[in-house]
């Protein structure tokens, strides 16, 4: 539960840096793309991942939505999360897999419109190959991710 505490602080801080000025007026949110402000990506993921929150607070109960951006052979190792996601890819590919073991050759290549759901406790994976894939993520906060192997979780 710690971790989700970190997790809530984190991502309120980053929260007021991710939206442009004057995007968000008494509840309504206007933004385009290229008004996001993109921050460095929570440290429940590897390295190298960038974020941009659209709304809400991910770290807190609620509604949220976000934005992902991940370089060229970048890995999240087999995880679940505590609430459902939804996945959609806006730029590149994603590459998903179900499961608690890592294995590409049994991902599915998920491309610009694609869209992906796990259920809470889902276990599965995702990667990419190539430079520019960016995915929104929304559900109910909060969120949070619990990796198979300890070993693979970036915050030990």
């Amino acid at each position: 539960m710690q971790s989700h505490r970190r997790l809530a602080v984190a991502m309120a801080l980053l929260l007021p840096l991710t939206l442009g000025a004057g995007e968000m007026m008494q509840g309504h949110i206007m933004a385009n793309a290229d008004g996001l402000n993109w921050a460095p990506g929570p440290g429940s993921l590897p390295a190298g991942s960038q974020v941009a929150v659209l709304e809400g607070n991910p770290g807190a109960a609620g509604p949220f939505t976000l934005r992902l951006r991940f370089p060229a052979n970048y890995q999240i190792k087999p995880h679940w999360h505590p609430t459902v996601e939804h996945v959609s890819v806006l730029t590149g590919t994603l590459y998903m897999g179900l499961g608690e073991t890592y294995d590409e050759d049994k991902a599915k290549a998920l491309t610009p419109g694609g869209f992906a759901a796990m259920d809470m406790g889902t276990r599965h994976y995702a990667f990419t190959k190539d430079e520019g894939t960016v995915i929104q993520l929304h559900g109910m906060g909060p969120w949070g991710i619990t990796y198979v192997n300890p070993k693979d979780d970036p915050r030990q």
